[in-house]
């Protein structure tokens, strides 16, 4: 028995690094190994170096709540989840498949909408949509893409099936952490790097930059890059200052833009205006533009709708990108695919079931005991009720919420989500994990390799969300050879 394993649960799930008898899996042999040589002592100085790291620089994530918004520092554990290049493959092909669809899909929607004309997509599901943006009919940006930037959660079932959980395609955060994760590691363990065929993550910036760059409406100038943020209050501002930075792109907040007489968006410098070519916008539609959407914001810019619209300036992602960004829509994902490229998904869905069509709800209702319901449009884990691990008088709010609004509603079943090993204390147990890779896509589509992983710190916990008590891992593709 390897010794860190010695008292490590039987398999009740299925585990990233450690087969069904109790043996590491291939790709995390040279991991396990390693770790098991280290004396405790040693394993425990080196996660209190990662702590010290994190704290001194400044890698944070803020939780709301009724008591006031808190940062924290990020919860990192040093057990990085493992997977062969082989497997991995399979993976990246349906991502890019996916988003390719789901961009063709947006820009459909906003234009001819042949897959409603079609009976693909309920014409309902379209006109009660939440996030359809009218402002954007009739308008195409360029390379016909609306979602740029993707961040697609994966989860992995008992049978070691990978599914597609939701789509996240309106402001997707989390790939600062993907980033500061391996380097963190890459000082926690030199050796390992040194020895293993694991692969980069590290191009993700430039990657994002020339996927940025190519949205710019002056092509052949150096383009003028900005990052908008909410400001410092947002839970995801470290990420926007971090990739502002790697990417040599300027954080402003909508004060420090403005709009002009021609149309064109300018950033207000101690110079004087300096025209701005790209935005990569870290806020939501509803307060992208006064003008056109709620008329208090103050987060957005005034006039940067029309911008946009007469091609002056690039927004990434496009305003109206989240149509596709929906828990119902989600479930037609498969036929998109299908419509639009003619194949068959690469990865598959989870089964679900959407409460707006009558028989399927009565389904839901009848067993809300087993299923996790999700509302169409939340994120972070918020609004959720996970039907086994909740009260009677829980399940009843619920029902009568679907009852009220059941387009808002859809549920699947429990999944049994995959455990990697996580240190605690001195040993290792099973924690719950998912995983987001990022996809990226304007002239060329690239996709990470790998991704962040999310892990339930709290055992026997299935919530993955940093908001809600989970942590991360760093995640290794590894190159192993042949399966």
């Amino acid at each position: 028995m390897h010794p860190l394993l010695r008292d490590y649960p039987a398999a009740a799930f299925y585990d990233e690094l450690i087969a069904p008898d109790g043996q590491p899996r291939p790709a995390a042999r040279a991991l396990l190994r390693h770790l098991a040589a280290l004396p405790p002592a040693e394993l425990a100085a080196r996660r209190r170096a990662v702590d010290a790291a994190i704290m001194a620089a400044g890698i944070t994530f803020t939780v709301y709540s009724d008591a006031g918004n808190i940062d924290r520092a990020w919860p990192f554990d040093i057990v990085p989840r493992v997977m062969p290049r082989h497997e991995w493959t399979r993976i990246e092909a349906g991502l890019r498949q996916r988003l390719h669809a789901l961009n063709l899909f947006i820009d459909d929607l906003y234009n001819a909408q042949r897959i409603v004309r079609a009976g693909v997509l309920p014409a309902e599901v379209l006109q009660s949509s939440k996030n359809f943006r009218t402002a954007c009919r009739g308008f195409s940006p360029p390379f016909g893409v609306w979602a740029h930037i993707c961040g697609t959660d994966l989860v992995r079932d008992r049978d070691g099936t990978v599914y597609v959980l939701e789509d996240n395609l309106r402001v997707p955060s989390g790939v600062s952490y993907m980033l500061e994760n391996r380097q963190l590691m890459k000082r926690l363990f030199p050796e390992l790097f040194r020895a293993s065929d694991i692969l980069p993550v590290d191009d993700y910036p430039q990657q994002l930059y020339e996927t940025l760059a190519a949205l710019s409406p002056r092509p052949g100038q150096r383009p003028v890059i900005v990052v908008l943020t909410p400001g410092i209050y947002n839970s995801a501002y470290f990420e926007h200052a971090y990739l502002a930075q790697k990417m040599g792109a300027v954080l402003v907040e909508g004060s420090d833009l403005t709009v002009q007489a021609d149309d064109c968006v300018y950033m207000k410098t101690v110079a004087g205006l300096r025209r701005v070519d790209v935005i990569y916008r870290r806020i939501d539609d509803d307060f992208l533009d006064p003008e056109v959407f709620r008329p208090d914001s103050v987060l957005g810019v005034p006039g940067l709708m029309r911008a946009w619209r007469a091609g002056n300036v690039g927004i990434a992602n496009a305003p109206g990108s989240g149509v596709a960004d929906d828990k119902v829509v989600y479930a037609y994902v498969p036929q998109i695919i299908r419509y639009y490229l003619a194949e068959e998904p690469i990865l598959p869905n989870v089964p679900s079931w959407l409460c707006l069509d009558p028989q399927q709800c009565e389904h839901v209702l009848a067993h809300l005991d087993e299923l996790v319901v999700k509302p169409a449009n939340e994120s972070g884990g918020y609004g959720m009720l996970i039907g086994p691990r909740a009260s009677a008088a829980q399940r009843a709010h619920f029902a009568g919420l679907i009852r009220a609004n059941p387009r808002n509603y859809m549920a699947q079943p429990t999944l049994t989500l995959s455990t990697a090993p996580t240190l605690v204390d001195d040993h290792l147990e099973p924690r719950h994990v998912d995983l987001r890779p990022f996809v990226l896509q304007a002239r060329e589509l690239h996709v990470t390799t790998g991704g962040l992983t999310r892990v339930a710190l709290q055992p026997g916990s299935l919530v993955v969300n940093s908001s809600q008590g989970g942590g991360a891992k760093d995640t290794w593709i590894v190159d192993t050879g042949s399966p």
